[in-house]
């Protein structure tokens, strides 16, 4: 059984950092496609990150370029994204999320995954 599970979400203010961890259990992440979402009240969920198969190549959504790292660690089988320079637009519901699409493709929409989390929030103050 294939299980998600994040945490590293909380209230901070505007400038302040956070890490995320998604720790995966069911399946190896050097072996799976993987995405960082974030979802907003009354919002689409929204990718910010995908980091691949094999050598782990990351790509982010234009919002959180330069700000938002993702990063993993094959040995804890753990995912992490890390949060700089917040600002209020980023508090959402942050999920990571198993891809299932054929190796070597990669893509950033929701349906194209299907194993999630439970999610951790993130609130950020002005």
């Amino acid at each position: 059984q294939v299980q998600l599970v994040e945490s590293g979400g909380g209230t901070v203010q505007a400038g302040a950092s956070l890490r995320l961890s998604c720790v995966v259990s069911g399946r190896a992440i050097e072996n799976s496609f993987m995405g960082w979402f974030r979802q907003a009240p009354g919002k689409d969920r929204e990718c910010v990150a995908s980091i691949s198969w094999g050598v782990g190549t990351t790509q982010y959504g234009d919002s959180v370029k330069g700000r938002f790292t993702s990063s993993r660690d094959n040995a804890k089988n753990t995912v992490y994204l890390q949060l700089n320079s917040l600002r209020p637009e980023d508090a959402a519901v942050y999920y990571c999320a198993i891809g299932n699409i054929p190796y070597g493709w990669s893509t950033s929409r929701a349906v194209d995954f299907n194993y999630w989390g439970q999610g951790t929030q993130v609130t950020v103050s002005s």
